[in-house]
């Protein structure tokens, strides 16, 4: 996975972390659980604000 895929990131991160309010979570502890995904493959200086607010909102429309 890259950064671009926010919707299959959002959906690993669920299935990992199904206890979580992905509302209540700082954008570091996202950027850190994606970085620790095992099929996460890119370099770790191309995600921004925006990709993690991507993210944010595919996992809490996973969660729901």
């Amino acid at each position: 996975m890259k950064w671009t895929d926010s919707l299959d990131i959002a959906i690993a991160l669920y299935d990992k972390f199904p206890e979580l309010d992905p509302k209540t979570i700082r954008f570091t502890d996202l950027y850190q659980w994606v970085l620790d995904l095992e099929e996460f493959d890119d370099e770790p200086s191309k995600c921004g604000e925006k990709i993690l607010e991507a993210i944010q909102l595919a996992w809490i429309d996973e969660a729901e």
